[in-house]
């Protein structure tokens, strides 16, 4: 069965936006010289942005195991985003900070997104944009979702 892609349900309209809008700024980053950064890597950045944390705070937040947090940790730092960092005081004590190189991709991707949301006003107008950016913050907060995006608490559905 062939679909004309507005004829989608908005669920799937929203969801494959920000798919290929996520494609686009992976793009621009490699671009730039980024290369080695993940869609799934802003996931603990949002975390560690926050403030700097145990593995183990991060696996909570995240709401994984340890063990999927320590791996994904230590895959962030062999590709240089991330340092365990020893807490003042606390000679056993490690909280994850971001490198320079792990900051320099935040404000990269920030910067970037800026620009496509800046193209995609000029292409389809500045009211339309704000038009859709608040239809779709009104669904998120319908469904519940505007919590967990203010605790960085966001994740795919189960």
């Amino acid at each position: 069965m062939h679909h004309r892609v507005a004829e989608l349900e908005l669920s799937l309209l929203a969801l494959f936006a920000g798919w290929v809008m996520a494609d686009e700024l992976q793009r621009r980053l490699v671009a730039e010289g980024l290369p080695d950064l993940r869609f799934s890597d802003a996931v603990v950045i949002q975390h560690v942005l926050a403030e700097p944390l145990s593995i183990t705070e991060l696996a909570r937040r995240m709401g994984v195991t340890q063990q999927a947090a320590s791996k994904t940790v230590a895959d962030m730092e062999r590709r240089g985003l991330l340092v365990r960092a020893p807490v003042p005081g606390d000679a056993r004590a490690r909280r994850l900070q971001l490198t320079g190189t792990g900051e320099a991709a935040v404000a990269a991707a920030r910067r970037l997104r800026a620009r496509l949301d800046a193209e995609l006003a000029d292409a389809y107008g500045a009211e339309r944009l704000a038009d859709a950016r608040a239809l779709l913050a009104e669904v998120i907060d319908r469904f519940g979702g505007t919590a967990a995006i203010r605790a960085r608490r966001v994740r795919p559905p189960a």
